[in-house]
C-alpha cells in the first residue's frame, strides 16, 4: 500500500486541563490558552487558518468557516504526564499504574549501587530545575568528577556531567548502568543524560541529552508497522521513549532542525513509510523555565514552517500535528501538566472543516494511523480515520 503518515508531537503544548487534571494538581493548566493570552498582540496565523481556534476558541485564534484541516482534541487516559508515557498512549499503550517519582529524593542505598557501579560519587539527589541543579552544583562537579543526580516531579533519574569532566561515551554509559539499577519498586520511567559545558556562574547544557526509558509493556504502533513490513523513521527523542524498540531516530539540537528534517522525511522519494517525530523546545527551552515569550516564539517558528510541510504532502500522505502532555509556563510550576492536547489532520484525503470531537485516549491517533496503512492493531484505541476522510 503506497501510503505515509506523520505524527509531529509539539512537546508539552496541551490546550487545557484534562478531565482528571486536579488529580495531579494541575486544575487550571491550560497551556496553549495561557500562553496565547499573554502574547496577545501576537497572531499564529497558519494554525489559525488550520483551525486551531475550531478546537476551541482562544485569544485573537477564533473559528474560521473553512480551515485547512481535521481537528480535535484528546484527553490521556494514562496514568502520569510525561513524554513516555503521552507517546506510549499515541502509539496503543496505556499505562494504569504510575511511575514511581521521589519527591524526597532517590533512596541512599540505589544511590550508593550506582556509585560503586560507576566509579564515581554522587552529589545533588534533590528535586528541581535542571539549569538551577546545575547552577548549584555544577562546580562540584568540575571538581570532583562526581555525578549530578535529580529528579523532578516527573519520574525521572537525570544525570548531570561537565563535558571537559566525563566523556559523553562515559555519560551514556553512567546512565545505562542506572537504567539497569532502576528496576520496580524504582522503575522510573526515563533516565536522561544531562551535559553541560561552561565555567562557574555561566553553565550551559548542551544537545548531547539522551533519554533511557522503560520498555512498553506491550504491542505498540511501531511493533504492528514494523511487522508489517512498514518503515518507521524518528525525529528527535522518539526512539528514545521507546527504548529503541521498532524505530531509530535522528536526534535534533533543537526545533529549527527537527523541522527541516520532518520536512526533508516529507521530501523523499519513499512510497511508503511512518514518521514519528517530536519538537521538544516548547517543553524544555521554556515550559520547564517558565518562558512565555520564548514558548510563543517556539510556536511562532513552528507556523512559519507549516505552509511548507502542508506543501510536501503527497497525495497519499496524512500528517497529524498533537502533544503529549501539557507545561503551561504561566503557573508557578515549571513541571509538566495533565491537559488534553490539540490533534491537527492534514492531507488531500482530508475532509477539511470536520471535526473528530474530543477523544477520550490519545491511543484513537495510533489506532487511527493504523487503519489507514491498513493493519488490524488498534492498541487502546478507536480509529478516528473515517471522519477525517473525503
Amino acid at each position: 500500500m503506497a501510503r505515509r503518515a506523520a505524527i509531529i508531537v509539539l512537546d508539552g503544548v496541551g490546550i487545557g486541563a484534562a478531565p482528571d487534571s486536579a488529580a495531579y494538581g494541575d486544575a487550571g493548566s491550560d497551556t496553549l490558552g495561557h500562553v496565547i493570552e499573554e502574547m496577545a498582540s501576537e497572531r499564529l496565523e497558519n494554525l489559525h487558518e488550520a483551525g486551531l481556534g475550531n478546537i476551541r476558541p482562544l485569544n485573537g485564534l477564533w473559528p474560521v468557516a473553512q480551515p485547512t484541516a481535521a481537528v480535535g482534541v484528546m484527553s490521556p487516559r494514562a496514568a502520569g504526564k510525561d513524554s513516555t508515557t503521552g507517546h506510549w498512549e499515541i502509539a496503543g499503550v496505556t499505562i494504569r499504574v504510575p511511575f514511581p517519582t521521589y519527591p524526597a529524593g532517590f533512596p541512599a542505598p540505589l544511590l550508593a549501587e550506582f556509585s560503586s557501579r560507576t566509579g564515581r560519587r554522587v552529589v545533588g539527589n534533590v528535586v528541581g530545575s535542571g539549569t538551577d541543579v546545575i547552577a548549584r552544583f555544577g562546580e562540584e562537579q568540575l571538581r570532583t568528577g562526581a555525578w549530578i543526580v535529580y529528579t523532578s516531579a516527573d519520574s525521572v533519574f537525570q544525570i548531570a556531567a561537565h563535558e571537559a569532566v566525563v566523556p559523553l561515551a562515559e555519560l551514556y554509559a553512567g546512565c545505562e548502568v542506572a537504567r539497569a539499577l532502576l528496576v520496580e519498586p524504582n522503575n522510573v520511567s526515563r533516565v536522561i543524560a544531562r551535559p553541560f559545558v561552561g565555567e562557574p556562574g555561566a553553565f550551559s547544557r548542551t544537545a548531547n541529552r539522551r533519554d533511557f526509558s522503560v520498555q512498553p509493556p506491550s504491542e505498540t504502533l511501531l511493533d504492528a508497522l514494523a511487522a508489517a513490513g512498514i518503515e518507521r523513521s524518528g525525529v528527535g527523542k522518539v526512539d528514545d521513549l521507546f527504548a529503541g524498540r521498532s524505530i531509530k531516530s535522528r536526534h535534533t539540537s533543537g526545533n529549527a532542525e527537527g523541522i527541516r528534517l520532518i520536512q526533508q522525511w516529507l521530501g523523499s522519494t519513499a512510497d511508503t513509510g511512518f514518521l514519528f517525530a517530536n519538537l521538544v523546545d516548547f517543553d524544555q527551552l521554556y515550559g520547564h523555565r517558565n518562558n512565555v515569550p520564548g514558548f510563543f516564539g517556539a510556536l511562532r517558528e513552528f507556523d512559519a514552517a507549516l505552509p511548507a510541510l502542508r506543501r510536501a504532502l503527497r497525495e497519499e500522505d496524512l500528517l497529524f500535528i498533537t502533544a503529549d502532555h501539557g507545561n503551561d509556563p504561566t503557573t508557578a510550576s515549571t513541571d509538566h501538566a495533565r491537559e488534553n492536547v490539540p490533534v491537527l489532520v492534514f492531507g488531500s484525503a482530508v475532509r477539511t472543516g470536520n471535526t473528530i470531537g474530543h477523544r477520550a485516549t490519545f491511543a484513537d491517533l495510533g489506532a487511527t494511523v493504523a487503519e489507514w496503512f491498513g493493519l488490524e492493531f488498534r492498541g487502546a484505541g478507536t480509529s478516528f480515520l473515517m471522519q477525517v476522510l473525503r
